[in-house]
């Protein structure tokens, strides 16, 4: 490799950690202080940089957040997906499904802060609050696995008969109420919520 190639690639390293450290101190922010004071300003402060290094980077806030949301969601994503494939059965699919997802909001609160954070504050540029915004599903990935995981599990004889959308919403909203809901995770356990939640999903998968 050439000295300029190596000089490009060092600098392209540079600039991908500096972006990772931005990244988490926004994370940190909105943990400690919410959307609407997370200022550049403010991140910088928990990045020990200064704000017109974040502004090399990002064009702006929203420019940030939107990147942040993009990391939050891969980085569940990726972590469902890799414990949900290492089963072989529908029900331990599905079990693992919901057990992973509820892990992952046990073992990175910050980052769930985060994420709600920017759904519930942030807005397009037509004003539109993120939480308004519909799904698109065929970018969601969480969402195609589970319900193709319902869907093979109905079409092979492991699952009963039931609508595979309101099956895969049922799940999917009971997974986030964990997440959204303040009073049910002071009332309940993490693991407690999780394992009656696998004994009623696994009740409804018998269909009618």
């Amino acid at each position: 490799m050439k000295g300029d190639q190596k000089m490009e690639v060092r600098q392209s390293f540079i600039a991908e950690a500096r972006r990772e450290q931005i990244i988490e101190a926004a994370i940190i922010t909105l943990d400690e202080i919410g959307y609407v004071k997370a200022s550049l300003a403010q991140i910088a402060k928990r990045a020990r940089i200064s704000t017109a290094l974040i502004s090399y980077h990002f064009t702006d806030k929203s420019d940030l957040m939107n990147h942040l949301l993009t990391n939050l969601l891969e980085g569940s994503t990726t972590y469902i997906l890799e414990e949900v494939q290492q089963e072989t059965t529908h029900h331990r699919k599905i079990e693992t499904f919901i057990t992973a997802s509820l892990a992952y909001q046990g073992t990175h609160p910050e980052r769930n802060t985060a994420l709600i954070e920017i759904i519930f504050n942030a807005r397009t540029p037509d004003n539109i609050p993120y939480y308004k915004l519909s799904d698109d599903e065929d970018e969601d990935p969480i969402m195609n696995e589970l319900k193709l995981i319902l869907y093979d599990g109905q079409k092979k004889g492991a699952f009963g008969e039931f609508n595979i959308d309101v099956m895969a919403n049922m799940i999917q909203g009971a997974i986030g109420e964990y997440m959204f809901n303040t009073d049910i995770t002071k009332k309940v356990d993490l693991k407690t919520y999780g394992s009656e939640l696998v004994n009623i999903v696994n009740e409804a998968l018998k269909g009618y």
